[in-house]
């Protein structure tokens, strides 16, 4: 056995020794902390093998004369123990090594860890050059990354790498805007990356989502007493509808009502909205785009033989739902209508899109899963045993909420049912699928937020009746009120971006 065999198998007796009591049991708690970090040099690597661990300080650098401790005269025999000890055989050395580790103190042991652990400790990023050490820092996970930025400033320093950062960020799906915005929170003088700091960002939103954390709601009240039928929500600002034939816009910083977008001549039930444009339905059986920065109405489509009661946009494409039980595919550029889906037995409730396949839901009590293009129905979803109010659908999953009180998610590609979610107490008249997490709200006073890949609920939010919500990648926005009058309409923001807001704030 070489010499580094030796000195390994020396080092691991030694911390077994160290770590466990006299009895051979684990200590219960005290962790052995790095004392310090050897740096082997491009030179030490072309020596021969040291075979001594005098040699091995040698060729790392440091002087053979350590620390000595001062305990006296050495005692009689000592260099006759030595001259033996150096006549006898790997084997037999290491026998004795074994037999004089487990007559010493604990503390003559950790001196001895002290003279030898650094020796066992290699900072081979730091001998790489730039761009390699780069490299193998790739193959870490970001979580893995943040830790090792911790090690010594060198680390620090690779570890900071924007275009590491920009790479894992693109891996977990965060787009150029989340960093560019973080870019402009970050102080001149700090070598700080942007892409870096985009990524905490969004890990901290989502397990704020995940935890329920954020501060109080903002209340934005409007509308009178009439109901808030629908709710869209794009970068800062917030549309509501209502049963008053009228579109409120609202700034969701300062909550004050931006506008209103009057024309319709029947109650407002249904909304979309992309930056600034709106597409909202009514009971006059038109759908009409907006400017929501104008107030101007754009278009106005005409074609349903009924009240519009949902609709879902992709791109300049939004598909509309009727009482008439028919779909409406429409180019919101042009005003025209470019397909009609039919099939459904009852009034459509629910609609969602994705620029390929239509997820529908009905009073008829079924989901219908469509090809945009061709007019085909891929898939009939069945399992409600009341009417189908809301939907979600995310390319995988499709999820619905039913009058029947349960939410069932399905496998879009193959219609399957993958899991019921109960819990609620009444009607889910709104949902929000984000990344595996889904909110919804219920006429039974709730929000309730699940996995849709376990299907367990992580937590519940008590308030008033939830008739609409919407969500953004930082904020949640419910409607809340009542039929009857019992309690005011009102919107409620709750933002999960604590730290954007509170350096707002500052």
């Amino acid at each position: 056995m070489g010499f580094y065999g030796t000195l390994k198998l020396i080092f691991h007796k030694m911390k077994r020794k160290l770590d466990h009591g006299p009895d051979g049991r684990p200590f219960s708690s005290g962790k052995k902390h790095c004392k310090g970090r050897a740096h082997l040099s491009p030179s030490s690597l072309a020596q021969a093998t040291p075979t001594t661990f005098g040699d091995l300080r040698l060729a790392n650098g440091l002087s053979a004369q350590r620390r000595r401790v001062v305990s006296g005269p050495p005692p009689s025999g000592l260099q006759d123990w030595l001259h033996m000890f150096q006549a006898w055989s790997g084997p037999e050395r290491l026998l004795a090594l074994d037999q004089l580790i487990d007559s010493c103190e604990s503390g003559q042991v950790k001196h001895v860890m002290q003279v030898i652990e650094p020796q066992f400790q290699r900072d081979f990023i730091s001998l790489l050059p730039k761009e390699l050490a780069l490299y193998v820092l790739t193959f870490l996970a970001p979580g893995d990354l943040l830790q090792a930025a911790q090690t010594c400033r060198y680390w620090r320093i690779l570890a900071e790498d924007n275009l590491l950062w920009r790479e894992k960020c693109r891996e977990d799906g965060i787009s150029d805007w989340a960093s560019s915005r973080h870019r402009k929170c970050v102080r001149p003088g700090v070598a700080v990356s942007p892409w870096k700091s985009a990524y905490i960002r969004q890990r901290r939103i989502e397990d704020n989502w995940r935890k329920g954390d954020t501060q109080e709601a903002k209340v934005l009240k409007g509308h009178d007493d009439h109901v808030i039928t629908c709710l869209q929500v794009s970068g800062d600002l917030v549309v509501s509808g209502s049963d008053d034939n009228t579109l409120n816009v609202w700034s969701a910083i300062t909550g004050k009502c931006l506008r209103t977008l009057t024309g319709h001549t029947g109650g407002v039930w249904c909304s979309q909205m992309a930056a600034a444009t709106v597409i909202s339905g009514s009971t006059d059986r038109t759908l009409r785009v907006w400017d929501a920065e104008s107030g101007e109405c754009v278009h106005t489509l005409h074609g349903h033989t009924s009240t519009v009661r949902c609709m879902h946009l992709h791109g300049n494409r939004v598909v509309s739902g009727s009482r008439d039980t028919t779909l409406r595919l429409w180019d919101v550029t042009t005003g025209r209508c470019e397909r009609v889906l039919a099939g459904h037995a009852a009034a459509v409730r629910c609609v969602r899109y994705d620029g390929r396949r239509v997820v529908s839901g009905g009073y008829d009590c079924m989901v219908k899963v469509w090809d945009a293009d061709t007019e085909a129905c891929l898939h009939t979803l069945r399992g409600h045993t009341n009417r189908v109010y809301s939907l979600q659908f995310d390319g995988v999953f499709v999820v619905s909420g039913s009058l029947d009180t349960s939410i069932r998610v399905w496998d879009a590609d193959t219609g399957r049912r993958v899991h019921k979610l109960t819990g609620h107490q009444s009607l889910t008249s709104g949902m929000e699928l984000r990344d595996n997490v889904l909110v919804s709200g219920n006429a039974d006073s709730t929000v309730r937020v699940w996995d849709v890949r376990t299907g367990q609920c992580l937590h519940t939010l008590q308030g008033g009746v939830v008739w609409r919500i919407r969500a953004s990648d930082t904020r949640l926005v419910c409607a809340a009120g009542s039929r009857n009058g019992t309690e005011e309409t009102k919107l409620l923001v709750l933002d999960f971006d604590l730290d954007d807001r509170k350096k707002e704030t500052d």
